[in-house]
């Protein structure tokens, strides 16, 4: 009798499960049908959007897996963050022409959020219950760290110069916003120069440590091949996910959930479904660098990129200009992720025990934000200045 080997077993399972995947793509054409020849059926629409996006993930999580055969990981993990912002991109710009500037920064905020505690709470996880200890590139970690930290500050000046500046500041907060988008653009760039030109060896990662299924046939896809699987199912899970919002808001409110919740926490994990599989995949082949470049990396371009973008874009798409300045929680929430997330990733080591506390906090969050009153989740005016009282000299 042959010994038990769980790696044939996993690969058996994983070669099973793959045809089964690939069945549900029949949704795609579903989703669509239903999205226009029946649009009052948004329970029908949402469900059939769901599972559509499903098969698309894992499309998208082995072409940037094979993109990394010929890029390295810290290009692989640039590449599916950009490819897998896209959905979010795309809704954000449907709803700027809608005007509906507040689902567009909860949408932002919970990107932000779902990739730093839930994807790489949920990569910790999954890698960890494999192995005692994973390690990753721990210098590349911190830089990333830094720039979330830089995110952090984008969030937190333009509220506090809100809260704190009186009613004068409406005007000058839009002209506030739009320069610190470009200061965010410029840093942005300067981040990827950094990375992928003047310090490349610092991004190279472990590839060669990573661990392949016995039995596996690695045949590694050429890079065009892989670059247009890539673009073609990161096309179809942004049309995709454009159409599941489009539902999944009415189907929201009738359970009587919030547009503050939908938008962090709903319309965030469906439009990053494609890094959730991704990350989570690589990390159970111990592909530690490329899961945690997915996961970071995706945050920074949301913060740094996507937002600045969308404050560019809302002066010729929106019904008015979109600014920087967030609710109090999301500012909170976002300072919280970044923080904890900065503290379990500066060592370069992870262990399930460290994705299971991501993965608390973000249910934590999650929580407070469904229990959130809906007036929470608009920014308040500023409160009006006190006059200033007239002292008058004693004696005239």
């Amino acid at each position: 009798m042959s010994a038990y080997n769980p790696r044939a077993v996993e690969n058996s399972v994983e070669a099973f499960m793959k045809p089964s995947l690939s069945w549900l793509l029949v949704f795609v054409p579903v989703a669509v049908g239903l999205h226009y020849a029946a649009p009052a059926q948004h329970l029908w629409i949402f469900l059939a959007a769901c599972a559509a996006i499903v098969p698309l993930a894992g499309w998208m999580g082995r072409a940037t897996e094979h993109l990394a055969e010929h890029t390295g990981e810290g290009v692989g993990g640039l590449l599916n963050a950009t490819f897998g912002n896209a959905a979010e991109l795309i809704i954000a710009l449907a709803a700027l022409r809608e005007g509906l500037l507040s689902v567009v920064k909860a949408s932002l905020t919970g990107s932000i959020l779902g990739n730093l505690l839930l994807v790489l709470g949920a990569s910790f996880l999954g890698g960890g219950l494999k192995r005692n200890i994973q390690r990753f590139n721990a210098t590349a970690a911190r830089m990333q760290s830094t720039m979330l930290f830089l995110a952090a500050v984008s969030l937190i000046l333009p509220a506090s110069f809100h809260y704190l500046g009186g009613q004068g500041v409406l005007v000058a907060e839009k002209n506030l916003s739009l320069w610190f988008a470009l200061v965010l653009l410029g840093t942005y760039g300067l981040g990827l120069l950094f990375s992928l030109r003047t310090h490349v060896a610092l991004f190279s990662g472990t590839h060669g440590e990573a661990e392949e299924l016995e039995g596996e046939v690695h045949a590694a896809w050429s890079a065009k091949k892989a670059l247009l699987i890539l673009a073609a199912a990161t096309a179809l899970v942004a049309w995709m996910s454009e159409i599941l919002v489009g539902s999944v808001e009415q189907a929201a409110h009738a359970m009587g959930m919030t547009d503050l919740f939908v938008g962090v926490v709903v319309v965030a994990i469906i439009g990053n479904a494609a890094e959730h599989s991704t990350a989570v995949l690589v990390a159970t082949r111990n592909r530690m660098d490329l899961a945690v470049s997915i996961a970071i990396g995706s945050s920074i371009q949301i913060a740094l990129f996507v937002a600045p973008v969308l404050v560019l874009l809302s002066y010729l798409l929106s019904p008015q200009p979109m600014d920087l300045v967030f609710s109090p929680a999301e500012v909170l929430a976002v300072l919280v992720a970044v923080v904890l997330c900065s503290q379990v990733a500066s060592d370069g080591e992870s262990h399930w025990l460290e994705g299971a506390q991501l993965l608390a906090v973000y249910v934590l969050l999650g929580l407070l934000f469904y229990f959130l009153p809906a007036s929470a989740g608009h920014v308040p005016p500023p409160p009006a200045l006190s006059p200033q009282p007239t002292y008058v000299p004693v004696g005239r």
